[in-house]
């Protein structure tokens, strides 16, 4: 998932950092809201425990791997602004220091994950709990970690397919990020609730509920 420098143009490099800092700043007014020294807490043990997950990686075919993401489940702890800058405080680490996804790809992969996967796993999540109640927090939390990862995937098969530099299009790399990652979120999505599950009996006030997109 997470793309190296050389596999993006420079076009595509600069438009989605444009849409990765256009994001960021409207973004960042709500993340100053609600803030407080209990979040940051939570922010850093998550992003720590996150950090370590997207680690463990595995090839696959087609030029990239599959590991876990964790975006789903840090927008349904924090919601998706404060989960926003969980994963992205995670893929900033990680370019800087590891090496593990390059700098011209920063925004693309904070697209991916930071974005699509917070957003599409805490909306889906959100709307099981608003319907359902708390009966719907574990069924909600396994189908946002799923689809959340899914799409990530196919944002990150449309962003190397369109580039130039990618020697595959995006008549390879779309069906190979996606399907491989539609296997690999029935496990995000378990993993997910699980955890997701696990809390809702001992803290049950950590599970976000309060932002509304």
């Amino acid at each position: 998932m997470h793309i190296p420098d050389g596999y993006l143009d420079p076009t595509v490099s600069a438009a989605t950092y444009i849409i990765f800092l256009a994001y960021f700043v409207y973004a960042f007014k709500f993340m100053r809201k609600g803030f407080s020294s209990e979040k940051a807490t939570l922010l850093s043990v998550l992003a720590s425990g996150i950090f370590v997950a997207q680690m463990l990686n595995w090839p696959i075919p087609g030029g990239t791997s599959l590991h876990f993401v964790g975006g789903a489940l840090a927008g349904i702890l924090l919601g998706p602004w404060l989960g926003f800058s969980t994963i992205f405080l995670v893929l900033l680490v990680q370019c800087l220091i590891f090496h593990d996804g390059g700098i011209t790809a920063l925004g693309a992969n904070s697209i991916n994950m930071a974005i699509v996967d917070v957003l599409v796993g805490y909306l889906i999540y959100y709307v099981a709990v608003k319907y359902f109640g708390k009966r719907g927090s574990v069924i909600g939390a396994f189908l946002g970690g799923w689809a959340g990862i899914t799409l990530a995937g196919l944002a990150c098969g449309l962003e190397i397919g369109f580039s130039p530099s990618f020697p595959y299009g995006v008549s390879v790399t779309v069906p190979v990020m996606t399907l491989w990652h539609l296997g690999l979120g029935i496990v995000e999505g378990a993993i997910t609730a699980s955890i997701v599950a696990y809390l809702a009996r001992r803290m049950p006030e950590l599970l976000y509920s309060g932002v509304r997109v």
